[in-house]
């Protein structure tokens, strides 16, 4: 079976981080996988808390300050290094990312659904919040609950496999290194090369969004603010 290599990047936020780390690991996965945490330059306190859990739970946790000196984020970074680790395995790479906890059968469901499509390039569940409702950045798929289809819209990684099909024929080398987030480009440049990306609305995964990035929840509260920070810092490159 086609191993999965699943990942979450992490900058702080350790308390959302730690139940995706528990509901991964608490997941029924058939195929083999493994599970490394990225972390982003987190501070030492969070650091030392993240080497912890990695340690007490059994994943592995890459510190990306022990490999680079560039600041977060870092995303190109984790996706080209964990390209070339998916290529050398044959495996499926699956982010989840440190804002969203699945349920115990999204992985090998998400996996399995891939396959089920010749054509997949990205496979990608659909987020919700507490209450069971399409959240963002799934506001699109609202009265299309329960359907697996293909989209047109980017699909983020929040939750979603890239098969290695899509490994094997886009080079993460070529991504824009002046970009900060990827999944716009690569959701594109996947249906540009004949694949199609498929949200299975089936497969709802809770998501609080921005819980990571804390200061993008300036976007509904103080939009002014939130731009200004955007774009005078350089912020959230898409």
């Amino acid at each position: 079976m086609r191993p999965i290599h699943i990942i979450t990047p992490v900058k702080n936020s350790i308390e959302s981080t730690y139940q995706t780390i528990k509901a991964i690991l608490s997941s029924n996965i058939s195929r083999p996988y493994t599970y490394t945490i990225y972390n982003d330059f987190s501070t030492e306190e969070n650091t030392a808390l993240l080497e912890r859990y990695s340690k007490e739970l059994g994943f592995e946790l890459v510190n990306l300050a022990d490999i680079t000196t560039n600041p977060s984020p870092n995303y190109l970074l984790v996706l080209q290094r964990c390209q070339q680790r998916a290529l050398e395995a044959n495996a499926d790479i699956l982010i989840v990312e440190s804002d969203v906890v699945v349920r115990p059968d999204t992985i090998q469901s998400l996996a399995d659904g891939a396959d089920r499509y010749a054509d997949c390039g990205i496979a990608a569940a659909v987020t919700v919040d507490e209450q069971g409702e399409i959240n963002y950045p799934y506001e699109f798929a609202r009265g299309e609950d329960g359907r697996d289809y293909a989209v047109s819209n980017h699909c983020s990684f929040c939750c979603s496999l890239l098969t290695n099909k899509l490994l094997s024929t886009f080079d993460f080398n070529e991504l824009n290194p002046d970009k900060h987030w990827f999944d716009v480009t690569i959701s594109h440049k996947a249906r540009a090369l004949g694949f199609n990306n498929y949200l299975f609305a089936s497969l709802p995964v809770i998501h609080r969004p921005h819980a990571s990035r804390p200061w993008k929840q300036l976007k509904y509260t103080n939009p002014v603010k939130y731009y200004w920070i955007k774009f005078t810092k350089g912020f959230d490159k898409i």
